[in-house]
Order: structure tokens, then sequence, then C-alpha cells
């Protein structure tokens, strides 16, 4: 079982100082961005497998797990204390008895228990379910099977048995925002999705829709003396120009950069100082619908891995603010295979291949994309001429954040780009190809393949981590052959911030979302009081 990642040296990059030796502040306004969108999805996290939307949630809700970025390794939040039975499926949690609800009523068992198995409603889809699915019996509450997780036992109110399916980590299952545990008196009712009700160090106060969600201070939070400001404000920025001049008019504390702002931040003297570099565990993809005749044959999907010079799209549009990817697995994964090396540009072969495959003329295809400067639109019709050199052509379908997300889940499309989550747990993140898992969780390309599903199981049930991560290596390489996606590239996040902003983390699996109770401002922000 895979207890850590790799050092933290590999993850986290910082220039000017994050972590500073000071007395945190209380009091002020915490300026934050949602940058990956014009809008958010709605305010249920558990519909959303968006980063844009975990952005606000982090201030709102709290799961049983939490990401610790220090360490890099999940690190348990609403429990105090869990014990692991001898043969690792059963994990005891003593939950907390000081996390209260924003309504008033403190946190149970049976919290966590309706949480779960809503998330498992297959009427619903909900992305979380395929974290849940390790559960024993959620698969069959997912299939209409059952009504009740057999794997989820209520022992009092604060103690929660949960029994597992393989011999995982649960940690890097349930730290995602879109597991947030909801209060189930009050989940049910209509005027939640208007004002959502959580645990976390801020509760909800107002919603603009495409403009910001403000969220003040909860006094009831169970860490003593956090959250430090009084409000948190999370403003809707998807334009990077928009985000550069807010930033420099010191209207808000921090913003997440493109590829050109990148550049001509780390020039100015001023703004260097403020700069956060993560090596985060995404990738950044084009999705291949195998329902669209030509991209049923492998070989058309790696003729256009062979048709794109990926190298020169990082270098001239990323800025080299991002990593060549080979596969799925990232760099910063403990089961990358640096031996794996990237498809190599190639239109010779490329054609070679269409031309085996019947396509000696290429074909036309539609592509959907968002705006996005690092792997949206501008990525797009910088591949495209590269692929009319073989004969491909295509046709741009333009839509937002919330749009392609659905999309994607759903199958409605030829290709689309994106950049998706791919860590930390390697095993996590593969299963997005086993054939077990939906479309609609995240198998997007609806992948199939029994001997990856094989290797999948078997890395499950391993108790020798090597052996788990050979498994996993062979697994990542079969989606390397088989070539269900065009691998662009794995990100670097890189985040600047104002001088007076105090306790960022460096979070590698997902930088833009941050715990919002670790940070304060000093008396220098024009937020102060």
């Amino acid at each position: 079982m895979l207890k850590k990642l790799i050092a933290t040296t590999a993850l986290a990059l910082v220039m000017g100082g994050v972590a500073e030796a000071q007395t945190p502040r209380s009091g002020g306004t915490i300026r934050f961005t949602a940058p990956y969108g014009s809008s958010f999805a709605n305010l249920d996290i558990h519909t959303s497998n968006r980063a844009q939307d975990e952005i606000w949630a982090k201030a709102i809700h709290r799961t049983l797990y939490n990401w610790d970025s220090t360490n890099n390794k999940p690190a348990l939040e609403l429990a105090t204390s869990v014990t692991v039975s001898g043969d690792g499926l059963v994990y005891t949690y003593k939950l907390r008895n000081d996390a209260i609800f924003h309504h008033g009523r403190a946190m149970t068992a049976d919290d966590v228990i309706w949480t779960f198995t809503r998330l498992m409603d297959g009427t619903k889809a909900y992305p979380g379910a395929r974290y849940i699915r390790i559960i024993k019996g959620a698969v069959e509450v997912e299939k209409g099977q059952a009504k009740e997780i057999s794997g989820l036992k209520k022992i009092d109110d604060h103690t929660l048995e949960i029994t597992l399916t393989e011999k995982v980590d649960p940690g890097f299952y349930f730290y995602p925002s879109m597991l947030s545990i909801y209060p189930a008196d009050e989940a049910t009712k209509e005027s939640f999705n208007a004002r959502p009700v959580g645990l976390g160090p801020y509760k909800f106060a107002e919603y603009v829709p495409g403009s910001r969600l403000t969220a003040e201070r909860w006094e009831k939070f169970y860490k003593p003396g956090k959250p430090y400001a009084d409000k948190v404000v999370v403003s809707i920025i998807g334009e990077a120009a928009a985000r550069d001049v807010a930033f420099r008019n010191k209207e808000i504390d921090a913003s997440i950069l493109g590829p050109t702002q990148y550049v001509a931040y780390k020039a100015d003297p001023n703004l260097s100082k403020g700069i956060l570099e993560v090596a985060e565990v995404y990738t950044r993809v084009m999705g291949l619908n195998p329902s669209f005749k030509p991209f049923s044959d492998k070989r058309v999907r790696q003729a256009i891995n062979h048709a794109i010079d990926a190298d020169l799209i990082i270098k001239r549009l990323n800025k080299e603010k991002a990593y060549r990817a080979t596969s799925w697995l990232p760099l910063s994964s403990p089961a990358y295979d640096s031996a794996l090396k990237p498809y190599a540009y190639d239109p010779e072969k490329a054609k070679k291949l269409l031309a085996e495959a019947g396509y000696p003329d290429g074909f036309e295809f539609e592509w959907t994309a968002t705006s996005n400067e690092s792997w949206g639109i501008p990525i797009v019709e910088a591949v495209i001429p590269m692929l009319e050199k073989v004969g491909i052509k295509v046709k741009i379908k333009p839509v937002e954040g919330t749009v392609l997300s659905e999309v994607a889940r759903k199958g409605e499309y030829q290709a689309f780009i994106w950049s998706l989550s791919t860590g930390p747990d390697p095993l996590a993140a593969l299963k997005c190809f086993h054939s077990a898992t939906p479309q609609s969780a995240c198998n997007y390309t609806l992948f199939k393949n029994p001997e990856f599903d094989k290797l999948l199981d078997e890395a499950g049930a391993a108790a020798d981590p090597e052996k788990q991560i050979a498994n996993l290596k062979k697994a990542n390489a079969i989606l390397y052959e088989e070539a269900p996606m065009w691998f662009f590239n794995y990100n670097k996040a890189v985040m600047a911030y104002q001088p007076w902003l105090k306790g960022l983390q460096p979070n590698a699996t997902e930088l833009a979302i941050q715990n919002y109770e670790e940070m304060w401002v000093d008396e220098s922000s024009p937020a102060a009081k």
C-alpha cells in the first residue's frame, strides 16, 4: 500500500518566502480568485469535479481527510484517530466531537454515512462516486441493488467503521471536496443548494453568480484560534489579463499565472518576490472518443500523438511552464516511469499509421475546448496546422468550463482538451481507465483493456509496495501504447501572491486550492480591516 509520494523538493519549488516565522494576525479579508472559468457550476460541491468549484468549497466544507501539503500526503481531518484491521480492509474512525455544522449541530457518523450513500446514487452520477467505490457494498447501491452501503457501520455517534474492497490507503480517496460531509438534516432541503451548510472555517454569506462568493468566519470551527481572517472573498476571474490587472492594482491577494504572465512576473524585480511554483499532479490531454469511428482504431490515435510537436508548443506557448507528458501518470507520481519516452514528433510515421488504418487522405473531427490559454483554444489553434500536414482537419467547438465537464462525462464529444487530475495516488488515478469505472466518473474515453484491468486489480490486492508500483508502471505503459488520448504535458502551477498574504501552502494536488484557515493578511493589506 502506498504511504507517501516522492520527496517534497520534487513537488514544490518556492520562490520568495511563503512559510514565514511571524505571529498570525486576526482580522481582515482574504481576497482569493477562481481562475478556471467564468462561473461556478453551482453550490452543491458533490456535483462538480472541477478545481474551479473546489476553490470556494475549501472555505465552507470539510472532508474525512485533508491534503497535508507540507508532508505531501493525506491526513485525518474530521476524525481524531483511526485503527486498521490486520487484513488492511477495515478502518475504524473516531470522529471529531467538536466539528459543528454552520447551522449549529455537531457532526455524527450518520452524516458521513448519509453523504457517502448520497454520492453512490446511480441516477445522479456524482463524480465523487469513483472514490466511494472502494467501500464494500457501494457499487450495489450505485446499481440500485441495495439502499445501504454494507461497508459503512455506525458504532456510535462518533465512531464509524468502513470496510474496503481493496488494500488501499483511503486517505488518497476521501480528501477531495466533492466528498464533503453534508448535514443530513439540511442537505435534503431545497434551500441547501442556494445556501450551503458545511463544517469549514467559513460559513456561506453571499454568492453573486459570475462574480464572487463571500464567506464569513465560523466562530465554532474546531481548530482553536482559527480561522484568522474575518472573511474570504473568492472572485471569479477566468481571464488571465483581467487577473493581471486586478493583481497589479492590489485588488486581489493571489493570482494563478498563465504562461505569458509567468515570464513577465519572473522578470519583474518586485513581482518576482512573490511567486510560488508547484509541480502539480495534473496531466493535460486531448481525449479521443472511440465511438467516433476513426478514433476507434489505435493506429489513428497513435498517429495523432506522432503528428503533434508537443515540445514546440510547450516552449512557444506554455513558455516552459509545463513538463512534457509521456502517459497518464505525472512526474511527481511514485509510479512514474522515466524509461517511458514521449511519442516522437514524426509526421511521416503519422501518415503511415493513418494509411494503414484506412485513412490515407485523413479525416475531419470536432474538437471541444475552452478558452484556457494553457490547455484550451490557443493550444488547439497551434495543433491544427500540424494535424493538417498529415491530412487531418479540425473544427473547433468552443465551450465554457462547466460545459466541458458535462460534455466529457456524458461522452458528447469527438475530442476534448482538458487538464485532469492524475494523482496523488497512482492507483486511484489509473482507475479512471478501469473498465468498471463509468464515463460519468472519469473514464471519459470508455477505455477497456483486460490486461490493464488485471494489473490494477492485482495492484489493489498487493501487500508488497514494490509489486504494486511495478504493476502500476505496466498499466501506465499500456495507456501509452493504446493512446486513448494525446498526452500533452504535466502542469507546473504558478501563483503570484501579494507581500501581505501569509500562510499559502504548496499544494501539489492543485495549487489554487488552499486551506483558508491557515492564511492571514498583515496590516499592509488594503483589506486588513
